[in-house]
C-alpha cells in the first residue's frame, strides 16, 4: 500500500501532465514576477465568495474565520503597491469599510470569536492602505489611519498589569476560549502596530508603548536570551510555563516592528542588535534537512499537522522580512537570499488546479502536493510578489508624502471611528442572556442534527 505522501506525489505528476502549467519566476526580471504575482492573485481571489450576490463582503467562505479575510485583503492591498495592478482594489475597498462594524473592526456579529490579533490583522491591512497611498475612503467614512489608531488604542487599553506583570490577553471578550492565555501573537502584533504609528505620525509615545510590549515579551520570557520566539503562556500560572512553539509569523512580526523602530529611531543600536538576534534564531524556519534556505513552518509543515489557519502564516512572515530588508538596509544581504530560494520553492509548487495557478505548501518539494487553499495561495503569492521589494518606495509617512489624516483620539473616549463604545463589551462577564442564548444555539443544532440523519436515513 502507498503512502499518503506516495498518493500526493502522483496526483502531482497527473496533474502537472494534464495541465503543462506552472508559474515560472526569473530573480531580478520584474516582469517576470509580476506575470506570476498577478496569475497567483488571481487564483487568491477564487476562494473569496464576499463580493456573491447574498453574501457578506469581506469574508471567506467556511472554514476560513474572520482574521484570515483581514490578512488576504491586506496581502491584496500589498499587490497593488508592489505591482500598479488595481484589479481587486474595489473588492478589497468593499471589504475593509464592510468590516469596521459598529466599532472600528470590533463587529458585533464577531464577539465570539474574535482576538485581539483577529482585530490587529485588519490593523495592519489598513495600515498598509495608508502607508502606500491606497485611495482613501470616501468622505463619511473613517480614514485608513484613523482605524489602525482606534485598534491600537483600543488594545491600549486592554493592556493588563494584574497577570504576568502586564501584556494583552489573546481573547478581547472573557466568555471565548483562550481568554486566560497572553499569546506572542496579539503582543507582537501591537509591538507591530505601535512601531508603524510612530513611523508614520512621530508620535514617541507610539513608539515608547511598542517597546513596553516587547521588553515584556523578553521579561516573561516569550523572547528568550537567545531570542527564540515561543507561543505564549497562561495567567493561571502566571505566564512562567510558556508554550515551545514557534511560529513563522510571530518572527516576523517582531522583526518588522524591530525595523519600523530603527527605522524611526534613524538607525539606533539598540533596534539594530534585535534585529541581528532575531534574523539569528529565524534560522531555525530554514533547516538544512529540508532542502535549505527554504522557508518551512517548522511546528506543523513536515508533520501535517497545520490547522487552517497556519497554512498562511508564511505569508506574512514573508512581507515582513522583506520589508526590514528596505527599512533597515543593513540586513539585505542577509534576508534577500532567503526570500529569492522561498519564492522559487513556492513557484515550484504553483502548479495546481485546472489553470495551474493554484499553489501548495511544501516549498522544498519539488512537485505540488496538493494541499492547497488559501493560506497556501496567499503564502505563495506573498513570497513571489515580495521579490519587487527592491524596486519601490518605502512606505510613506505623514512627513513624506503620506495623505491619511489621523485621529489620535480614534478609539479611546475621544473623537472619530466609533471611539468610547466598545468598554462596557470588554469589560462585562458573560450574563444570563448570554448563556441562554448559547444553550439555545447548542440545543437548535441537535435539533437539526437529528433532522438532517432520520432524513438521510428514511
Amino acid at each position: 500500500m502507498w503512502s499518503n505522501g506516495v498518493w500526493r506525489t502522483v496526483l502531482s505528476l497527473l496533474l502537472f501532465c494534464q495541465y503543462g502549467l506552472s508559474i515560472d519566476i526569473e530573480i531580478g526580471n520584474d516582469a517576470s514576477i509580476k506575470k506570476a504575482a498577478s496569475s497567483l492573485a488571481r487564483g487568491l481571489v477564487r476562494f473569496y465568495t464576499g463580493n456573491a450576490t447574498g453574501m457578506i463582503p469581506g469574508l471567506l467562505p467556511d472554514p476560513y474565520f474572520w482574521w484570515e479575510a483581514g490578512a488576504m485583503f491586506m496581502t491584496l492591498v500589498e499587490y497593488w503597491s508592489l505591482t500598479g495592478d488595481t484589479t481587486y482594489n474595489n473588492i478589497t475597498t468593499e471589504a475593509l469599510l464592510h468590516q469596521i462594524g459598529d466599532n472600528d473592526y470590533l463587529p458585533s456579529n464577531q464577539s465570539r470569536t474574535e482576538g485581539n490579533d483577529d482585530q490587529a490583522f485588519w490593523a495592519f491591512a489598513v495600515l498598509d492602505a495608508a502607508e502606500y497611498n491606497y485611495p482613501n475612503p470616501p468622505p463619511d467614512k473613517p480614514s485608513w489611519l484613523a482605524l489602525a489608531q482606534s485598534v491600537f488604542n483600543q488594545q491600549a487599553s486592554r493592556w493588563d498589569t494584574q497577570h504576568c506583570g502586564g501584556g494583552l490577553r489573546w481573547q478581547i471578550f472573557t466568555w471565548n476560549n483562550g481568554y486566560n492565555y497572553k499569546n506572542t501573537i496579539s503582543n507582537s502584533c501591537f509591538f507591530q502596530m505601535g512601531a508603524r504609528l510612530a513611523r508614520y505620525t512621530g508620535n514617541q509615545t507610539y513608539a515608547e508603548l511598542a517597546e513596553k510590549a516587547f521588553d515584556w515579551l523578553l521579561d516573561i520570557k516569550m523572547i528568550d536570551d537567545e531570542y527564540r520566539v515561543y507561543d505564549g503562556g497562561d495567567v493561571e500560572d502566571n505566564c512562567t510555563n510558556p508554550t515551545i512553539l514557534e511560529w513563522t509569523y510571530n518572527y516576523g512580526n517582531l522583526i518588522a516592528g524591530s525595523a519600523y523602530l530603527y527605522n524611526f529611531t534613524n538607525g539606533s543600536d539598540v533596534w539594530g542588535n534585535h534585529l541581528t538576534k532575531l534574523l539569528d534564531a529565524v534560522e531555525v524556519m530554514y533547516p538544512e534537512e529540508y532542502g535549505g534556505k527554504i522557508l518551512v513552518e517548522m511546528a506543523c509543515e513536515p508533520a501535517e499537522t497545520c490547522n487552517v489557519d497556519q497554512p498562511s502564516f508564511k505569508a506574512y512572515f514573508s512581507r515582513w522580512l522583506a520589508i526590514a530588508s528596505q527599512l533597515a538596509p543593513f540586513t539585505r544581504d542577509r534576508i534577500r537570499p532567503l526570500m529569492e530560494t522561498s519564492a522559487q520553492g513556492a513557484a515550484g509548487q504553483c502548479t495546481g488546479g485546472p489553470q495551474g495557478e493554484w499553489c501548495g505548501r511544501k516549498w522544498y518539494e519539488k512537485v505540488f502536493d496538493g494541499l492547497n487553499g488559501v493560506g497556501e495561495q496567499m503564502s505563495a503569492l506573498s513570497v513571489i510578489q515580495n521579490l519587487l521589494i527592491d524596486s519601490t518606495r518605502a512606505p510613506f509617512t505623514a512627513n513624506t508624502g503620506g495623505n491619511s489624516t489621523g485621529d489620535p483620539g480614534a478609539g479611546s473616549g475621544g473623537s472619530g471611528g466609533g471611539g468610547g463604545s466598545t468598554s462596557n463589551l470588554l469589560t462585562r462577564p458573560m450574563t444570563s442572556a448570554d448563556k441562554g442564548g448559547a444553550w439555545f444555539l447548542m440545543v437548535l443544532i441537535m435539533v437539526l442534527w437529528s433532522l438532517a440523519g432520520w432524513f438521510m436515513l428514511s
